[in-house]
């Protein structure tokens, strides 16, 4: 058996490769061209330095990761995930506290995220956690 060990840090750009073969493996991942290319992620790295975080293995290897963001009022989590048998370990919870508690230290107290209807994994997991589902708003995309 595999030791599952794991460390979460803050997330850099040489973290881009690990990160998007990681994502490359999750079922029912969205991923845009644009935004996550390695200049994508490069650019919102570049914006929010110290709120991204990755969950490591011993070897160094990405097994979790969370792009987290924040506009000055409000924060944001996207491509929140865990390699698929690394999962049910607190990977996931201790990522999102480490981004919780980067966020409080930059004064954002209020924090959003969206979840695919049909991710019925991580629609479990914000449940489990604590995170409450909105029904009194909509969500509008534009590209």
């Amino acid at each position: 058996m595999k030791d599952k060990t794991f460390t979460v840090r803050t997330m850099t750009t040489e973290d881009y490769e690990g990160l998007y073969a990681l994502w490359k493996t999750i079922r029912g991942f969205g991923m845009r061209s644009i935004d996550d290319s390695r200049e994508g992620v490069e650019r919102f790295l570049k914006r929010n330095p110290t709120t991204s975080v990755v969950a490591v293995d011993r070897e160094g290897d990405i097994v979790g990761g969370i792009l987290c963001g924040h506009d000055g009022r409000r924060g944001c989590l996207y491509h929140v995930c865990v390699r698929e048998d690394w999962r049910r370990q607190g990977i996931g919870k201790a990522m999102v506290v480490h981004c919780m508690n980067a966020l409080k230290a930059e004064e954002i107290n209020k924090v959003s995220l969206i979840a695919f209807t049909a991710n019925d994994v991580g629609n479990a997991f914000w449940k489990r956690i604590g995170w409450t589902r909105r029904e009194d708003l909509n969500y509008y995309d534009f590209t």
